[in-house]
């Protein structure tokens, strides 16, 4: 027992070539599942009546409406859920529109284009958005020429280990899977925090640009105004006002009334009653739910988690620590300060795990760590069927024990770095 506890805590088991292994079998796995979907559908649907992309399903019907001049549609459940039965058959399910009026613009280029292309362009683009983003990060802290070697970088076969992880990553074929808009979220993220203190003013465009997930922002300004980036807030802030200006110009305010209404639906039916079910969604609030518990006590456990969260951020962002410690605790807490996100949104922990997996390298790893991020990468290929069958989650409370690791680390690292030369110039 003192043996196995070891290996977890020195992270001895996560070998270069193991690691490559399950990446790649996982991989294959993931390529070969969706070639059996697709092989089997009729082009549009699966056999199952499900459309391709599931859910990427809402976004064409609701560009198919803005198309038409018909921008509030989307935002009424029965006409939404008409169009996809009209597009995709009588037989399928229902995908509602749950975005803001900024995502109508996308949702009406794609729209132009039939279904099939319009799913490949959707995913292919925010895909290797996603990818170049992930380079960023690895890029930004590579060490210095007259360093060791990078080992994240280097791969034992021709292809670079970073990119097979970055690819296998299964929040990438659950991404996939759905439709989904995973990649972008992850992508904007992951660049603006890389360009953050290079290109302040870029970095606030692309947090701004975040708006379009909402419950992913929360606590973005907090974190920027805490680390003194305020040319970043202003920047998101303008964004998301220019944002809010030519959707109104572009559709009228009664887009913005259509979304307001819409909200009820989305709170009562698919969060607090759960009818997407509780073992997709992964959040407090979801776990709390699932096993249960009232309505307004999970509300009051998102809520403390929201709040710890946010204060942990604050301090973090305010303090001396590494810089991947806090970019990896804002991509964390982005997921962990909301009641609602599913688990493609897991896209999210791949800057985290990034950041984390570099700073390890370089800096060497706290104990446990290398085996939390392992099984952090691994966590979405099974979280939804693990919470399906057992009613135990477990991207949740692997994200609670990371969050809690990092800020261990940075409490060490401040408490013990030298009081000069030690804070960054504001840009």
């Amino acid at each position: 027992m003192a043996g196995l506890i070891d290996i977890l805590r020195t992270g001895a088991w996560v070998t270069r070539e193991r690691t490559r292994l399950v990446a790649l079998w996982l991989l294959a796995a993931g390529a070969l599942g969706m070639i059996v979907l697709v092989a089997t559908s009729d082009g549009r649907s699966d056999r199952f009546n499900r459309p391709l992309g599931t859910d990427f399903s809402n976004v064409y019907a609701a560009g198919t409406y803005v198309l038409e001049g018909k921008a509030t549609a989307p935002f009424d459940p029965p006409a939404q859920y008409a169009r996809e039965q009209a597009i995709f058959g009588p037989d399928t399910p229902f995908y509602g529109w749950h975005y803001p009026p900024f995502f109508l613009g996308v949702a009406a280029v794609l729209a132009i284009m039939p279904y099939g292309l319009a799913l490949l362009v959707w995913q292919g683009v925010t895909l290797v958005f996603y990818l170049l983003s992930i380079q960023a990060v690895l890029a930004r802290n590579a060490p210095s020429p007259s360093g060791p070697p990078y080992p994240a970088a280097q791969g034992r076969g021709k292809e670079p280990l970073w990119l097979l992880l970055a690819v296998a990553f299964p929040a990438v074929f659950v991404n996939l899977g759905h439709g989904h808009n995973g990649f972008l979220t992850a992508a904007l993220m992951a660049t603006a925090l890389v360009i953050l203190d290079q290109r302040p003013i870029l970095a606030g465009v692309l947090f701004g640009c975040l708006a379009y997930k909402p419950q992913f922002g929360v606590l973005i300004p907090l974190a920027l105004m805490a680390g003194g980036y305020w040319r970043s807030v202003a920047a998101a802030a303008a964004t998301v006002a220019v944002a809010v200006l030519a959707v109104t110009l572009a559709f009228g305010t009664e887009v913005w009334t259509a979304f307001l209404a819409s909200t009820h639906f989305t709170r009562t039916i698919v969060l607090e009653q759960g009818e997407t079910g509780w073992h997709k969604i992964q959040s407090v609030f979801s776990v709390v739910r699932m096993w249960g518990v009232d309505l307004p006590l999970a509300y009051a456990a998102q809520s403390l988690t929201t709040l710890a969260v946010a204060g942990a951020l604050i301090w973090l962002w305010h303090s001396r620590a590494n810089f991947a410690l806090k970019a990896a605790a804002l991509a964390i807490g982005a997921i962990l300060a909301t009641p609602y996100s599913l688990d493609y949104d897991l896209m999210l922990l791949a800057p985290a795990i990034a950041f984390l997996a570099v700073n390890g390298l370089q800096r060497g790893f706290a104990p446990f760590e290398k085996t939390l991020l392992a099984l952090l990468w691994l966590a979405p290929i099974i979280t939804r069927s693990l919470a399906q069958a057992t009613l135990i989650p477990l991207a949740v409370p692997l994200m609670l024990l990371c969050f809690l690791l990092l800020l261990r680390r940075a409490i060490s690292e401040t408490s013990t770095a030298p009081t000069s030369g030690v804070l960054r110039a504001q840009p």
